[in-house]
């Protein structure tokens, strides 16, 4: 089995990060680099930066920000938000971005995908994939992809994609629930498990975490690979050496 991941995730909006429930009600939540400092001393296996308002804005991400955060932090580092070419994947990587993370583009341009994975290697290529829960009547797939920061629907069903995301060469794929974003009421473990189960490259959980028997259940019954989490960090409800002697105790390999 391989260690799973804990990675703490920072949506950014005006140069702060800031969390919100269903992607919507933003409220402020702390400085980026002082985040990012703390959650590497902590034992973060990963870091998450993710522009949010980049494409909906259709504006590129602002580098100024990533810099800030670059600069401080001493683990693998993803970055989203405005990216939709190769040319701002390489302006990235180029200035110490380990990982970026394309979502609203790659639905676009799937052709994106298979360019990036091509250019930089699939290890450093993210498919972000945002989903919502349909009811049976609404004529749209039960597990649907959302893009824009989750305002706009596709009509794709989350499973095909995922597979053809994969099969185009993405080298991971982070799974965000739109209904479950910020509730703190648990991972939707259905649309997990869905996905994780349909591909063979690790899937990380995002989207509700808000004790630590959620991040437990993303990984044994969702089957995540990693949980990414932002409120019960960025608030301190739980740390991470907490959460990683939590999963240790249940069984779940961690990295220490």
């Amino acid at each position: 089995m391989q260690e799973v991941k804990i990675i703490p995730c920072l949506d950014i909006k005006e140069g702060r990060v800031v969390k919100g429930i269903k992607f919507i009600n933003l409220r402020d939540a702390r400085d980026p680099a002082e985040a990012a400092a703390a959650y590497c001393r902590e034992g973060a296996d990963e870091l998450v930066f993710l522009d949010i308002f980049a494409t909906v804005e259709n504006r590129k991400t602002r580098m100024e920000w990533v810099k800030k955060v670059r600069d401080v932090v001493t683990v693998p580092f993803a970055v989203g938000g405005g990216i939709g070419s190769t040319e701002d994947m390489k302006i990235l990587i180029d200035i110490g971005v380990d990982k970026v993370s394309i979502n609203t583009a790659a639905v676009r341009n799937p052709e994106l995908i298979s360019e990036a994975s091509k250019e930089f290697g699939k290890e450093r290529l993210v498919v972000a994939i945002d989903g919502r829960k349909n009811p049976p009547d609404s004529g749209s797939p039960r597990l649907e992809v959302v893009v824009k920061s989750g305002t706009e629907p596709t009509g794709m069903e989350i499973v095909e994609w995922a597979k053809r995301v994969e099969s185009l060469g993405a080298g991971e794929i982070l799974l965000t629930s739109k209904d479950a974003d910020g509730t703190k009421e648990g991972y939707d473990l259905e649309m997990t498990k869905a996905v994780a189960e349909a591909v063979s490259i690790p899937v990380t959980a995002s989207g509700g975490a808000g004790k630590l028997e959620h991040l437990y259940q993303a990984v044994t019954i969702g089957k995540a690979a990693a949980v990414l989490a932002a409120s019960i960090f960025h608030f301190k409800e739980i740390s991470i050496p907490e959460a990683k002697q939590y999963l240790r105790k249940k069984g779940i390999l961690v990295k220490i």
